[in-house]
């Protein structure tokens, strides 16, 4: 708790020397600041170089348990892009250089309490170093241009469902970006290293039809620094798309599948089964998953109201048992037409996401979320979309042009109390499943937790950002951290972009 009080102190020291914001225009973007005008690429030849580099550093003060909860570190990542564009193709090459400093090599504690925050989920990764970085290809694709709107992209790329087409509408942009992608495939972006996937992606636009189709296999990466290989498994995606308007109205409408098939031998698999039965089960996992969205705003002279529904149901196998669950998301917002210098925006929802009832029958019931970005809908990220219901509320200012602010409020509970708490965000290396799973005790109740972040766009090139959150725990982590069922999360971040 004492190094997130220094971030907080740091935080309000830099917010104190920053001008004002107020005399600039309002910006769109709901849950972080607008960004600046692209900063001007930098070229040798008709060849584009351009980069970033981002630094964060985090303090956990995860629930007390038998090991360190309570520590800081830092987390970079270096991208360096070449590209350039031809009319029949274009082609990427980026380079990415994470490297971590000062992980918790006391933050791993037995049995259930397992690792204590992101640190210790970084050090274990890392084969317990507490320093550690590393270069690898982020991204290495060429992507050919046919016509009437048609594209193949073959090679190492980022892949994010839900981002196939950005709406024209600023309210649904904003929605997507922060509410539809990355639920089910992300590049893990808010960690130090991502993910990539090695495939081919086709894409035809047909006036306000999408059509986007996917196949490849994930890399290693997230927490791992080294991001080379690739994983034995398989993904197959494709979404269709539509834009729909009437009057001052607009939505947007989408329907997808997801094939995943892990053909890793010897992982052992989360579930709320006995580690026995687990460890017999060797049989791999094919699940494939078949959903929609839609999202609509509609601008009233008392303000602008939005919904948004997004769903999902799986089938399949998980090793020796059959699959069978689902996940669904009902959202709605205002921006009321007050405030002006403030532009406030008011939204709340309730996002499910199915457990499995009974351990010991043929079937699991828990719904897997893939390869997802888990922190856009957790941002502490002690807390997926498996077996969890999450009603929250939110609202978001946004003073200037150049600065977002955002609180969050969210009453977590576990879906069905047989099952277990999950974390984490899929596979990043062949011998790590990618979820963990804490028994639940018998019960239901996670977690209230309480956010704000904010950030601001300093120019074209900077951007600053900052973030706390407090979980008061209940009933469930209370059964597997009885020292302290209360944990906190900040950090503070800078990025350069050239």
């Amino acid at each position: 708790m004492r190094h997130i009080l220094l971030l907080l102190t740091a935080a309000a020291m830099a917010a104190a020397s920053d001008p004002s914001p107020e005399s600039q225009a309002p910006a769109p973007a709901p849950a972080k600041a607008a960004a600046p005008a692209a900063p001007q690429p930098l070229k040798i030849g008709d060849i584009v170089v351009s980069g970033s580099f981002r630094t964060r550093m985090e303090s956990w003060d995860w629930f007390q348990g038998e090991a360190n909860n309570d520590y800081t570190f830092l987390g970079s990542i270096l991208r360096v892009s070449l590209s350039q564009s031809k009319k029949t193709y274009d082609w990427q090459l980026e380079l990415a250089a994470p490297f971590l400093l000062g992980l918790p090599d006391d933050a791993v504690a037995a049995g259930t309490q397992g690792q204590l925050g992101l640190g210790a989920s970084y050090f274990v990764a890392n084969s317990r170093n507490a320093n550690t970085g590393m270069v690898f290809a982020k991204q290495g694709f060429v992507r050919f241009k046919a016509p009437a709107g048609q594209s193949l992209k073959i090679g190492r790329m980022e892949v994010i469902d839900g981002a196939e087409v950005a709406p024209k509408n600023a309210t649904l942009a904003a929605l997507k970006r922060d509410r539809i992608a990355h639920r089910l495939l992300g590049n893990f972006g808010f960690s130090h290293v991502g993910r990539s996937f090695d495939g081919a992606q086709y894409a035809l636009n047909r006036g306000k039809l999408n059509l986007t189709l996917f196949g490849g296999r994930p890399t290693r990466g997230v927490f791992q620094v080294d991001g080379w290989g690739e994983l034995n498994i398989n993904v197959f995606y494709g979404a269709l798309t539509g834009q729909a308007a009437a009057g001052k109205s607009a939505g947007e409408w989408r329907v997808f599948g997801l094939g995943y098939s892990d053909y890793r031998d010897g992982v052992l698999k989360t579930d709320n089964r006995a580690a026995a039965v687990r460890r017999a089960d060797t049989s791999h996992i094919q699940i494939g998953t078949y959903g929609g969205h839609y999202l609509h705003t509609v601008p009233t002279q008392a303000g602008s109201f939005d919904v948004l529904f997004w769903g999902a149901l799986q089938n399949g196998s998980w090793g020796a048992q059959s699959h069978k669950a689902g996940a669904a998301a009902v959202e709605g917002g205002f921006q009321p037409a007050v405030a002006p210098k403030l532009k406030p925006w008011i939204r709340g929802g309730y996002n499910y996401g199915s457990g499995d009832k009974d351990p010991n029958d043929s079937t699991h019931g828990t719904f897997f979320q893939v390869l997802p970005t888990p922190r856009i809908y957790a941002r502490m990220p002690f807390f997926n979309l498996m077996n969890s219901r999450d009603a929250f509320g939110e609202l978001v200012l946004r003073p200037g042009k150049a600065l977002t602010i955002r609180g969050d409020v969210h009453s977590l509970r576990l879906a069905q109390s047989n099952d277990l708490w999950y974390l984490g965000g899929g596979a990043f290396q062949p011998w790590t499943f990618g979820y963990t799973g804490r028994a639940s005790g018998g019960q239901k109740g996670l977690a209230t937790l309480f956010d704000i972040g904010a950030d601001y766009n300093v120019n074209a090139h900077l951007a600053l950002g900052g973030y706390f959150a407090h979980a008061n725990g209940k009933l469930v982590i209370e059964s597997i951290y009885p020292k302290d069922k209360n944990g906190n999360f900040g950090y503070l971040e800078l990025t350069w972009k050239f």
